[in-house]
């Protein structure tokens, strides 16, 4: 058996008029992430444990954010490009886990919804998603979030 394990992590500031997007979901918060692309700081975090785990260059290095093309963009192309890489090696995603760290909003209301979304995006059962927030208990108070997953890959050939 054949198992590959990846982290990725992706941290982002609050940025008044942009919408707040995690794992495709809107979120209801007044401020959203700032970022080149959309700021979506939970799919880039899947992105690179996706691209990790295969050994692949991060988020980026194939998708630098000094590129236009990149500018507003929607974060699923960055996830889209990893599965397609991780499909064309053969492998399929047994698990996934993540961690939203963030004193505000409260991502609890939002779990069921990031994980129906990541699961059609990933093409996994629900219960193959686990995603957690947690406070930062006044540590790094700084104005933002931060996303940490891993992910565990089988090789089917």
């Amino acid at each position: 058996m054949n198992l590959r394990i990846g982290i990725g992590f992706d941290s982002h500031e609050f940025q008044e008029g942009k919408p707040l997007i995690l794992g495709g979901v809107r979120i209801e918060f007044p401020k959203g992430l700032k970022g080149h692309s959309d700021g979506d700081a939970l799919l880039h975090a899947i992105t690179d444990a996706l691209l990790g785990a295969l050994g692949e260059p991060d988020i980026g290095e194939l998708f630098p954010d000094k590129d236009p093309r990149w500018k507003d963009a929607d974060s699923k192309v960055f996830l889209l490009e990893a599965l397609r890489r991780m499909e064309q090696r053969g492998y399929r995603i047994v698990n996934l886990d993540c961690v939203i760290v963030a004193d505000q909003p409260r991502i609890s209301p939002y779990k069921e919804s990031i994980r129906k979304s990541l699961s059609e995006l990933l093409r996994v059962p629900q219960e193959s998603i686990s995603i957690k927030g947690k406070s930062r208990e006044g540590f790094c108070m700084d104005d933002g979030l931060a996303c940490l997953c891993t992910i565990l890959l089988i090789y089917e050939g």
